[in-house]
């Protein structure tokens, strides 16, 4: 699988691209505002349309951006500053994606970043963060009160960055989604770094849990076995990634999976049999079980996360 399509809505609005073609919406707020530069190797026209966005007499009730193409992301970063610069003027802003492209703008492991940190101090009011690449990122721990929603998309996430996320006092925030991808384009965390997250003593609120599009998919079923965090969610994601009989089974011989509203295991390699136990287990209890893009468990050559490259 690869993202060849950009989203639709974000942050539960639907995306407008500035500028719009024709007359704005009614209300601005109502939206999540799409800007990008439409040069594949980049031009000015990203700057133009951020600082046209920030003119508008209406840009005090903007509450969410969606920054596509910024023009040469597979060798620049972000123009992290620029976009920090315009936060006066969008002094509503709650949600905030940065990287929305498509793989033919850029693969998502070739996407460049930088640190994002200056985002965060700028937009002190950001509820939803999601963030697409990884390469050259950099995310500083802290305590982050308004984070409602963190996702970290990626074809390999590097350990400082799930170990930054751990480290960072989240008392408000319901939604964790970090894609921990290969080690082949980067994604070297290993179990020990997800432990702090794990034990869920600086996520009070959290709910939703999504560690997504694994290599080591099956380590880490092996470790919500006994996960603290897990009594607290509402849903538990492990789709994407390489999961198998073996982290399937030990999700089954671990603590109770009832309580949830979902587990998502959708793209996986878990046999037949296995994915029986799951359902009969699971559904019967009201759990919303997803066992769909189930690939060929018996050939442990051809297994794949779905988003890498």
């Amino acid at each position: 699988m690869t993202i060849s399509e950009h989203i639709t809505t974000f942050a539960g609005r639907p995306v407008v691209a500035y500028p719009p073609a024709g007359e704005p919406p009614a209300d601005p707020a109502a939206v999540a505002w799409r800007i990008e530069d439409p040069e594949y190797d980049g031009s000015e026209e990203f700057e133009r349309r951020l600082t046209g966005l920030a003119a508008e007499p209406w840009v005090s009730q903007v509450t969410a951006l969606v920054i596509g193409a910024w023009g040469s992301a597979y060798d620049s970063g972000p123009p992290v500053d620029l976009i920090a610069g315009v936060a006066p003027q969008l002094s509503a802003l709650d949600a905030l994606f940065l990287g929305e492209m498509t793989f033919e703008e850029c693969e998502i492991s070739w996407i460049n970043h930088t640190d994002v940190t200056p985002l965060l101090e700028a937009f002190p009011r950001l509820a939803t963060l999601t963030i697409r690449g990884s390469e050259g990122l950099f995310f500083k721990s802290g305590r982050l009160e308004s984070l409602r929603s963190l996702t970290f998309q990626s074809g390999g996430l590097p350990s400082d960055i799930v170990r930054a996320v751990g480290d960072s006092e989240l008392p408000n925030l319901t939604h964790l989604e970090l894609w921990l991808g290969t080690d082949n384009y980067g994604g070297d965390a290993t179990v020990e770094d997800l432990v702090p997250i794990l034990a869920g003593g600086k996520l009070p609120a959290l709910t939703s849990l999504g560690l997504r599009n694994a290599e080591i998919a099956d380590m880490v079923a092996a470790a919500l076995a006994s996960a603290p965090i897990v009594a607290r969610l509402e849903v538990l994601d492990l789709s994407l990634g390489m999961l198998s009989d073996v982290g399937a089974s030990a999700l089954l011989a671990g603590q109770p999976l009832t309580h949830l509203r979902k587990l998502d295991l959708h793209h996986h390699f878990i046999t037949q049999p296995v994915m029986d136990r799951l359902t009969a287990e699971l559904t019967e209890a009201g759990v919303e079980v997803d066992l769909s893009e189930a690939g060929d468990p018996e050939d442990e050559d051809e297994r794949y996360i779905a988003v890498s490259e």
